[in-house]
């Protein structure tokens, strides 16, 4: 940790405000007081909060408030991001293996022993308000009525029928999420699997002029108060929660944790069978990465850092050299945040307290006007803390996230197949790549509205960029190939005629078909 007359406020302020009163200018002493006096402060709000615990609540909450007091200390006493640019060297030539150089196990005891020793993990803790839901995000159907949950659950009880084990599904929630994932869970009593669940941390958020929490008391039941602090909370949570020391009692001895949104993101025969060979102890730490395109030239890359991995993040990139970090021919691989790690590399880590993430401060503005601040984490920025770790260069057909109607268009799209919950590239699709899509925010950002502007979703197999803008429609059975830009422009609309075949066109102005 650096000493605190190298101290800067972790992020610029224009106003005088409670980190203003960190920058650099007052003498390290002082500087070095204040910022114990704040941490010491803040100690003293929380043991506050703490005795307005509900009965039998109390010892969560003490665990709660010690991480997020880790977390703060980080936040006041670390100069934002660790990443010097010109230390940043090459990565080593084992570093990241391909995918298609590890070996596919074949004898299905063997597999089966090998499913005796994962814990399969989702992040749920997100919810769906960026496309216009209320809820759990993982609850959005998103293929033939399915939802996310649904697509999981059949992923795992297949393996289960197929190899007769007991590979346990576990979902981290959130507050936010926990109650609506509750509801549902009851559909799948009878199927091959045991789902377990677990509430990540709850932090507080904390005022931005004072620094210190705005909430006044843990009984009451407004939740505005309160944040889950990222994903990166998972390894403390797991830990908390008992889960983690339940499973390495099992015999268990990986965990595949991945975003319950990454339709791709299913149990991969071949990188458990790297991690369980025989002829050595596997790494602790694992992170799938894949080929960047120009849709992914902000995702996170793999880079050597003092002689250790790490995840470098656009956030922590000087201006100056975000298009060099955007390169695809200098960063040519993105993390997939589809990470297997070892239970017991996890269990040592957050035992000793040695846990070293980075801090991610978030800005929120309340509906009351309040301006707040949260202080959150990553997963996959964990890999600089593991022996061993190793990124796997793996086919893109692992990353499918649906983060906007944009993705939801190609995975409701023939592109795909679900075949016992995974989905399929369609065999008729000669591109190695996905197409690129952009559709309009004012039409197409909510799924109701989204759904309304299509009579079917298009055949899409031949399409490379389509770029929609304004009050646009589909009708049935509309063709897209190649690249297919369709834009109305304010007062305009345009509706596409059943059966159409658009290849390499750009559609403008206003077409309207009327009834009649």
């Amino acid at each position: 940790m650096t000493s605190a007359g190298q101290l800067v406020a972790p992020f610029p302020l224009h106003n005088q405000s409670g980190t203003d009163r960190f920058k650099m200018g007052d003498s390290s002493s002082d500087t070095d007081f204040q910022r114990r006096n704040t941490i010491d402060h803040l100690h003293n709000e929380l043991s506050k909060l703490l005795q307005t615990a509900p009965s039998g609540k109390a010892a969560v909450f003490e665990k709660e408030f010690s991480g997020f007091e880790r977390l703060f200390q980080r936040f006041l006493l670390e100069s934002g991001s660790a990443i010097q640019w010109e230390k940043i060297e090459p990565l080593p030539q084992n570093a990241v293996i391909p995918y298609d150089k590890l070996q596919k196990p074949e004898d299905p005891s063997t597999i089966a022993h090998m499913l005796s020793k994962l814990v399969v993990v989702k992040l749920n803790g997100g919810l769906g308000t960026s496309m216009g839901c209320t809820g759990p995000k993982s609850l959005i159907q998103v293929r033939n009525d399915l939802t996310f949950l649904d697509l999981t659950v059949e992923q795992i009880e297949q393996l289960n029928l197929k190899y007769g084990t007991d590979v346990p599904l576990v979902l981290m929630n959130s507050f936010n999420t926990e109650e609506d994932t509750a509801k549902v869970l009851h559909k799948y009593r009878g199927r091959k699997l045991r789902i377990v669940t677990f509430q990540q941390s709850r932090y507080p958020r904390i005022d931005r002029e004072t620094l210190m929490p705005i909430a006044k008391t843990l009984s009451a039941h407004s939740l505005e108060p309160w944040y889950p602090p990222g994903h990166g909370d998972f390894y403390q949570a797991f830990s908390n929660c008992g889960l983690l020391d339940q499973f390495l009692g099992e015999g268990r001895e990986y965990s595949f944790v991945s975003n319950i949104d990454n339709l791709g993101a299913t149990v991969d025969l071949n990188i458990l069978q790297l991690l369980l060979s025989q002829q050595s102890a596997g790494p602790d730490f694992v992170m799938e990465v894949t080929d960047k395109t120009r849709a992914d030239v902000k995702g996170g890359t793999l880079i050597h850092y003092e002689q250790k991995l790490r995840l470098l993040e656009i956030a922590q990139v000087p201006k100056q050299h975000v298009d060099e970090f955007k390169s695809i021919s200098k960063f040519k691989i993105f993390n997939t945040n589809n990470l297997w790690v070892k239970l017991s590399a996890i269990k040592e880590l957050v035992s000793q307290n040695a846990m070293k993430l980075e801090v991610i401060v978030n800005h929120k503005a309340l509906d009351n006007g309040a301006n707040v601040i949260q202080l959150e984490t990553a997963c996959g920025d964990a890999v600089r803390n593991f022996s061993g770790a190793l990124g796997i260069n793996v086919p893109r057909r692992r990353f499918l996230p649906v983060k906007k109607t944009d993705d939801l268009l190609l995975i409701m799209s023939n592109l795909y197949s679900i075949q016992d919950g995974v989905l399929l590239v369609n065999p008729e699709r000669n591109f190695p790549t996905v197409p690129l899509v952009k559709l309009g925010d004012n039409h197409f950002a909510k799924v109701r509205e989204f759904l309304k502007r299509f009579g079917s979703i298009p055949n899409v197999l031949e399409l490379d960029h389509l770029t929609v803008s304004g009050d646009v429609t589909f009708g049935k059975g509309v063709v897209l190939k190649g690249t297919v830009i369709i834009i109305a422009n304010h007062g305009d609309r345009i509706d596409i005629p059943p059966g159409s075949l658009l290849e390499n066109k750009i559609v403008s102005g206003n077409l309207r078909i009327m009834d009649h």
